[in-house]
């Protein structure tokens, strides 16, 4: 959510960036928000007026009843009467007024970095830069749930028979790596520096409006029926919303946190054959990490966040790039993302594996996320970045380390966490 003030006074650099993100018909909040925010401060003058005028009758009164002047103090109080039911009508105003410009800038996309690339959909991304030299080898490579089925080590049917299409079972040595992988995350986070934290895996209503846009919610979020409750779609988003309602002494900045939680998406509409498994499920497991910061710090924190990701992946062996996503596949809140992505030697492509997002301090207004500085209080930025999320990063594990004999290569890296296995057979 950008500054309403910010927004009065260059509605037309607003619009530019909402058609820049290919949102004409968001056009016309634009207006719309100029509009009721000049009704809004026309109603609280007059209100300001009424209660100005009430205190300065209050004493009127007081001086007539002492000089004996009944009527007239009885005229004065009715005159009080009339403007107390005149001022209740203009602060219900204002708070209709206010609700629906809350409405209208919660919809109003934020402000895009310049340096985004402007394009329509995920097809206009830019290749930023490729990690790692990408391998096809001279044998076939399966399906990634048939390389786990070799090892005894999903089941989906029986996960639909429990639970319905978008779930699984992990067993055996693919279970052990899934653990293994989201271990190693959790030591090479904290070995950057990041404090670890496990969060609450439900929210409430106000840190999901604080997070993310309508669209998004309704798309991702499960709600609990009966409780003002979500399920999380990311550790981001309670992440984030641990400073709610909170003003950061500017000398504790930042905040560099990971995390660990399960996770739980709707995953609305359909997908491709490559998506089937464990690609696009209702359910996983995911080490993520957040920064909260300073304005001027938040794009070294971006630089920083996409690179650790990178050099993960890379210790695991596995080739991986960096896309920028054009101004058409950025989220309403975000100000500038870049995707990670792995390579897939059967699929002979990359596919996204992670995504770092800054989103300025779009976060923090709605949350209402203050740093106290030394020339007063500001809005902090808020940033975040997938380490791993282990059924999507298995797909591209099993495939970069799958052996000619059907094995499955375990990275050094990854040792320790499996018990020093070398190998999976």
């Amino acid at each position: 959510m950008i500054d309403i003030k910010f927004l009065r006074e260059n509605p037309d650099i607003v619009k530019e960036n909402i058609k820049k993100k290919f949102q004409d018909s968001k056009l016309p909040l634009v207006d719309e928000v100029i509009e009721l925010d000049a009704e809004v401060r026309k109603a609280q003058q007059e209100a300001d007026d009424i209660r100005a005028n009430r205190n300065k009758i209050s004493k009127e009164i007081g001086a007539l009843m002492g000089q004996g002047k009944k009527e007239e103090a009885e005229a004065k109080k009715a005159e009080v009467a009339a403007n107390a039911a005149r001022l209740a009508e203009l602060e219900e105003k204002e708070n209709d007024l206010r609700e629906k410009i809350k409405k209208d800038m919660m919809t109003i996309p934020n402000i895009i970095d310049p340096s985004v690339p402007i394009g329509k959909d995920d097809s206009e991304n830019v290749e930023i830069q490729k990690y790692g030299e990408p391998t096809v080898p001279d044998f076939e490579i399966p399906y990634h749930t048939e390389i786990m089925e070799r090892f005894h080590g999903i089941d989906m049917d029986a996960a639909g028979r429990v639970a319905g299409n978008g779930f699984y079972y992990l067993m055996g040595d693919i279970a052990r790596l899934h653990s293994a992988v989201l271990a190693y995350a959790r030591d090479f986070m904290i070995g950057r520096g990041f404090t670890y934290c496990v969060p609450p895996f439900m929210i409430r209503s106000a840190v999901v409006d604080g997070v993310m846009s309508f669209a998004e919610m309704d798309a991702m979020m499960y709600k609990i029926e009966g409780e003002d409750l979500y399920l999380i779609g990311t550790s981001e988003h309670s992440m984030i919303g641990k400073f709610i309602d909170t003003i950061i002494p500017e000398e504790e900045l930042p905040h560099t946190l990971t995390s660990y939680s399960p996770c739980f998406r709707k995953e609305k509409g359909a997908h491709g054959i490559e998506e089937r498994g464990v690609y696009r499920i209702h359910q996983f497991e995911k080490q993520e990490m957040i920064v909260v910061c300073k304005p001027e710090d938040s794009p070294l924190w971006f630089d920083k966040l996409w690179q650790n990701t990178v050099d993960l992946f890379r210790t695991l062996d596995i080739p991986v790039r960096t896309i920028e996503c054009c101004s058409g596949d950025l989220a309403d809140l975000k100000v500038k993302s870049y995707d990670v992505e792995a390579w897939s030697p059967r699929q002979q492509k990359y596919f996204e594996v992670g995504s770092c997002s800054n989103l300025g301090d779009a976060q923090a207004r709605r949350l209402r996320i203050r740093v106290n500085g030394k020339d007063g209080k500001y809005f902090a930025h808020t940033l975040n970045n997938t380490v791993v999320a282990p059924p999507r990063m298995l797909i591209a594990f099993l495939e970069n380390n799958l052996q000619p004999d059907g094995s499955i290569r375990i990275p050094e890296a990854l040792r320790p966490y499996m018990g020093g296995m070398t190998e999976i057979r």
